[in-house]
């Protein structure tokens, strides 16, 4: 494994003012992200734990639409499609998609499914507490009849397919088959921020972006029962799934890029302050579509991916990274590069 030579910022920045022209379709989970923001000054007497006394609550779009905001903030073209429940939750995460700009013609309504729902607890810029209300069984038939009628339709207006999976049941083979054999017929890339569990479905993608822990667990231990290498994983699941790319994100190491017949590419971290992960993997996808959707190599589109995770981990809550944020990291890079 090797850390290769810089891409020069121009060819980057070049990249980002290209993602105006990018259209992602984004199939996967919608998730409704409730914020409550508050202080601690105690510890309960009933047991060990802080009591928070709440200043204010929020709700984001969540999930794939956080990836899908994403894409919308940094110019891009979004088609999101998933499903929510006939419930004040659902009502409030559609809200909140319009009020970002986020088209809602792929918002599937269930009666029967309540709206997938996570509570973050936040007390002096640490999350306290997390909650999840959901009901992570198997779509209806119906449900995904009314996804695939959304997906045929926008996905041959679109460059990239990104499949976010959270495991509350949207992605699964009765969906992801037809999305896949449909993409290959139009020559349509898919990449796919996976599950752990559901790795065997992925086979034929043309990326992933797992964690660490989600490609260890996929790929499980060596041959002589030892714990493999990063290299070892990376180049196996690779196999395994057929697939032209991995990513693996390694945190405050950084991410490895792994691609068929190619040496494997590290990427030394960008993030001087870590505030909150939660919603990183989104970004990390969101961002490498919009990069080949822009026209970028595998390599360039993770080199950005990279860039924006550590704006992103710098900030609380479920955030987005903005064209200007995104640019002025580019050009730090250089700058320190010439230093």
């Amino acid at each position: 494994m090797k850390t290769p030579q810089k891409i020069r910022s121009a060819r980057l920045l070049e990249i980002v003012h290209e993602f105006r022209k990018a259209r992602v379709l984004v199939v996967g989970d919608f998730i409704l992200d409730e914020f409550i923001w508050g202080s601690v000054s105690r510890i309960s007497p009933e047991a060990p734990v802080p009591v928070v006394n709440v200043n204010r609550e929020s709700f984001l779009p969540g999930g794939s639409l956080n990836v899908a905001n994403n894409i919308r903030t940094l110019g891009g073209t979004v088609f999101p499609c998933g499903v929510v429940g006939r419930d004040l939750e659902g009502r409030l995460l559609v809200r909140g998609m319009r009020r970002l700009g986020i088209d809602t013609g792929g918002v599937i309504q269930d009666r029967t499914r309540p709206t997938t729902i996570k509570t973050r607890v936040i007390a002096h810029s640490q999350q306290v507490v997390r909650v999840d209300r959901e009901k992570a069984g198997s779509l209806s038939s119906a449900d995904v009849r009314k996804m695939l009628q959304f997906i045929r339709k926008k996905i041959k207006q679109s460059d990239v397919v990104i499949v976010e999976d959270y495991g509350k049941g949207v992605v699964e083979p009765v969906l992801l088959k037809p999305l896949l054999q449909l993409a290959q017929s139009l020559k349509k890339p898919v990449l796919v921020d996976p599950k752990e569990k559901h790795f065997p479905l992925y086979k034929g993608v043309t990326a992933l972006t797992p964690n660490r822990s989600e490609a260890y667990g996929a790929y499980g231990t060596s041959s002589n029962g030892k714990q493999p290498s990063l290299e070892e994983v990376g180049r196996g699941l690779l196999k395994q799934l057929n697939s032209e790319a991995l990513l693996i994100t390694l945190g405050e190491e950084g991410m490895a890029l792994f691609e068929k017949n190619r040496a494997t590419t590290k990427i030394p971290t960008t993030g001087r302050e870590v505030f909150d992960v939660s919603g990183a993997g989104d970004t990390v996808i969101a961002i490498f579509g919009l990069g080949l959707a822009a026209g970028a190599t595998l390599r360039e589109a993770a080199i950005l991916s990279n860039l924006a995770a550590g704006i992103v981990v710098g900030k609380l809550g479920t955030a987005t990274v903005e064209p200007s944020e995104l640019t002025q990291a580019i050009r730090s890079q250089e700058d320190l590069r010439h230093a």
